[in-house]
């Protein structure tokens, strides 16, 4: 990751079942790279390095939040799925709704 990459995190699910088709309610958070701390960078890069299908499963049932990250590099967007445990609070807390 490099520092004008973009990250744009969106919350999923819950009972308001939030970010998906036919939902009012949008929750997001668009972040420059630069703007994260070591540690969030360093999270952020480990999820997208891992292979598919490795992320932790939720255990919590279908109104658990799920994050989509999308990141935007000068190769392209990559997108990737995690369930709320995989994500730093600090990242889940710079989520607003709109």
């Amino acid at each position: 990751m490099q520092p004008d990459d973009q990250l744009e995190i969106e919350r999923l699910g819950g009972l308001a079942g939030i970010g998906l088709p036919g939902s009012r309610i949008r929750s997001r958070a668009l972040l420059a790279v630069r703007d994260m701390t070591a540690p969030e960078q360093q999270r952020i890069a480990a999820l997208f390095h891992q292979p598919p299908g490795d992320s932790h499963k939720s255990s919590g049932g279908a109104d658990q939040f799920r994050y989509r990250l999308t990141l935007t590099t000068p190769t392209g967007r990559h997108q990737i799925e995690v369930s709320a445990p995989d994500l730093l609070e600090s990242l889940q807390d710079r989520v607003q709704d709109e």
